[in-house]
């Protein structure tokens, strides 16, 4: 599901982006287009009547340039703020819908571990592959994940430019954008790496025979019990993906606020042109005559 709904909306976002950069074209071109008629009738009636300038053409040529900055720069903030509204945060979302929904997906392996003793092999491989796809450690198997997790982590604090793992959480870290965005996200591999330290914790008992507390301790909801610090993981992802979803929110809304807001300007000031050539033409016009 998260898939195509990416799919779509990067389809409608191409779409967008040609239509904007089409209209912002066609924009540019007329006002040149409108420019130059009227730098040429400039020309022409101080040729014909031996007038420097017509003041009211002057004031036509002033409206058509200012119509056409304000109909350039609202579609090229619209633009850009469609640009934001996909990279900078829809690709965040993206990103941790996928991760809760392959949170999810292991939690599930590791409740089927518990339960299915002929098929814990398979199950803890799903688990591990699951655990890759959100923070990907080269090689690590589940012996050795949480050192790695841990010694990556340490290293990723110590300069945020060494990412050394790779899955949902790097994605997102490279796409830090809003305030607060990187201290939620920071906080839900944190709250991440507790849960799989519960995990190793439930794989423990089991090979200790304590098969009872495992399952106790992997389905309670109590305090500092596992599924008590899944819930708490995904309370983290969905405080990042809030982020993100406000401000995609506020980047459709800021780019539909800059065409209400200046397109209406524009073509405001191209009628002024359109009256103002009028009104400087009449006179001449009543002189040839």
């Amino acid at each position: 599901m998260v898939a195509s709904n990416n799919r779509a909306f990067n389809t409608q976002y191409a779409q967008a982006r040609s239509v904007l950069s089409l209209q912002l074209a066609a924009v540019v071109a007329l006002g040149v287009l409108l420019l130059a008629v009227l730098a040429v009738l400039q020309w022409y009636l101080a040729r014909r009547f031996h007038r420097i300038l017509n003041p009211g053409v002057l004031a036509a040529t002033i409206c058509v340039l200012l119509a056409t900055l304000l109909g350039a720069q609202a579609l090229s903030e619209t633009a850009e703020q469609l640009r934001g509204a996909r990279r900078d945060a829809f690709d965040s979302v993206v990103a941790l819908s996928r991760a809760r929904a392959i949170a999810y997906d292991a939690n599930a392996d590791e409740s089927r571990y518990l339960l299915d003793q002929e098929r814990r092999g398979q199950y803890e491989r799903a688990f591990l592959a699951n655990s890759q796809k959100l923070y990907g450690v080269r090689g690590a198997t589940l012996a050795t994940y949480d050192d790695e997790l841990a010694t990556t982590w340490q290293a990723y604090r110590s300069d945020r430019e060494d990412l050394r793992f790779t899955g949902e959480f790097r994605r997102e870290l490279d796409n830090i954008t809003f305030p607060g965005e990187r201290a939620a996200a920071e906080k839900a591999v944190e709250t991440y790496a507790v849960y799989q330290r519960d995990d190793r914790k439930i794989r423990a008992l089991v090979a200790q025979g304590k098969e009872r507390e495992a399952v106790a301790f992997g389905i309670s909801w109590q305090p500092d019990m596992s599924n008590a610090h899944f819930g708490a993981w995904m309370a983290a992802l969905d405080k990042v993906t809030d982020i993100n979803r406000h401000h995609f929110t506020a980047s459709v809304q800021a780019g539909r606020s800059a065409v209400g807001g200046s397109l209406p300007w524009a073509l405001g000031t191209l009628l002024a042109a359109v009256a103002l050539t009028a009104l400087g033409l009449r006179p001449r016009d009543a002189e040839f005559r």
